[in-house]
């Protein structure tokens, strides 16, 4: 069954599709037991990354407009060549010229040099040796993104980033490739956004996902070829990993890419992370962190979803299609060798999985 998912994944026999058949096949042999994925379809999907016959589209952030939710936006990143901005339609709004960005996380009502705005950070990786983090404002009525600048993350690769608000302080949690995982305290209130390292956490291999939640305190992080791991978040926090799911070749398997959190009530909904190997999602509940269950973005009137690099949910009203809320994940395989985002609603997803419904107040937070 394992193997048959990966021969059904779609596209052409690759090196990597065959590495990740052998390794499906020994799990098989060894016992382990992939773990069925209920199917879903996208209800929509962004244009193509300009970027074509590589692999370039990575990582989506979302806006949800309060105001107007079927006017929110999608930021993603095109790791080639930069940022754009979509509407729920899919057509693009902006496009940011920003070279090599690799991940990407925005926060809404940021103070940006003294006025409240939407905060959106990239992981900058222009230069390998030296990561960096590129900030831009983005303007929720026009679906423009102004440069802020970039401030410095140490020495290293930049790869995964995501955002944590604090009472005290913006964080900007930065993943190298080689599992150093760096925080730092973003400063707005000038011209030029500055930042502070206040701590380096540390996996044994290459991470890329990340995903902070701001009610509990807690960082996921996704260790490509091992599994899912928390830290806390706080800056005085235990900087020591706990392992939630490991990469088994039944839940998870290799590699363990993007992490999401759909935000449910004061301390619960779902962490889900990205099984690239066999271009599934693993679902785990919050708080206790249980696994709840797989699914897959199969082929319906849009494409199927392979190799998954970045993924992002947002719970609450997007409008008539999404109406319960809305998961992006990037899509790195089609037959025109193009790369772009696919638009699911959450309540698909939650109906496949069959989730309890969310609480009124968690719909639109």
């Amino acid at each position: 069954m394992a193997a048959q998912a990966v021969l059904e994944a779609g596209g052409p026999m690759q090196i990597r599709d065959l590495a990740i058949l052998g390794l499906l096949l020994t799990a098989g042999c060894g016992g382990a037991t992939l773990q069925p994925a209920a199917p879903v379809t996208a209800r929509g999907e962004t244009a193509v990354v300009a970027t074509v016959n590589a692999d370039a589209a990575d990582d989506p952030a979302i806006w949800r407009n309060p105001a107007d939710p079927s006017a929110s936006l999608i930021v993603g990143t095109d790791k080639k060549a930069g940022l754009y901005v979509y509407d729920l339609t899919g057509a693009v709004r902006d496009f940011r010229d920003a070279g090599a960005v690799n991940n990407v996380d925005l926060l809404d009502g940021v103070e940006i040099a003294g006025t409240p705005g939407i905060l959106v950070v990239a992981s900058d990786r222009n230069d390998v040796a030296n990561a960096r983090l590129a900030l831009f404002r983005l303007d929720g009525q026009t679906a423009k993104l102004t440069a802020l600048g970039t401030t410095p993350a140490g020495t290293g690769e930049a790869y995964g980033l995501c955002l944590y608000r604090a009472p005290e302080a913006i964080y900007a949690f930065i993943v190298l490739k080689d599992g150093t995982i760096r925080q730092i305290a973003l400063d707005l209130t000038g011209a030029a956004p500055s930042g502070q390292m206040v701590r380096t956490l540390k996996l044994a291999t290459q991470s890329e996902g990340c995903a902070a939640d701001e009610r509990t305190g807690r960082l996921y992080v996704a260790e490509e070829d091992a599994g899912l791991w928390r830290f806390d978040a706080r800056p005085e926090g235990d900087p020591q990993p706990v392992k939630v799911a490991a990469v088994d070749g039944e839940r998870l398997v290799a590699d363990a890419e993007g992490v999401a959190i759909a935000r449910e009530g004061a301390d619960g909904g779902y962490v889900l992370v990205s099984s690239q190997g066999d271009n599934a999602f693993a679902v785990y509940r919050l708080p206790d962190e249980a696994y709840v269950g797989r699914f897959r973005i199969e082929a319906g009137t849009l494409g199927a979803v392979e190799e998954t690099d970045g993924i992002e949910v947002t719970v609450g009203d997007f409008g008539p299609a999404f109406p319960g809320g809305l998961f992006v994940a990037q899509d790195g395989v089609s037959a025109d060798r193009t790369q772009n985002f696919k638009l699911v609603a959450w309540d698909d997803i939650r109906q496949a999985l069959d989730l309890p419904p969310a609480a009124a107040g968690d719909r639109a937070p």
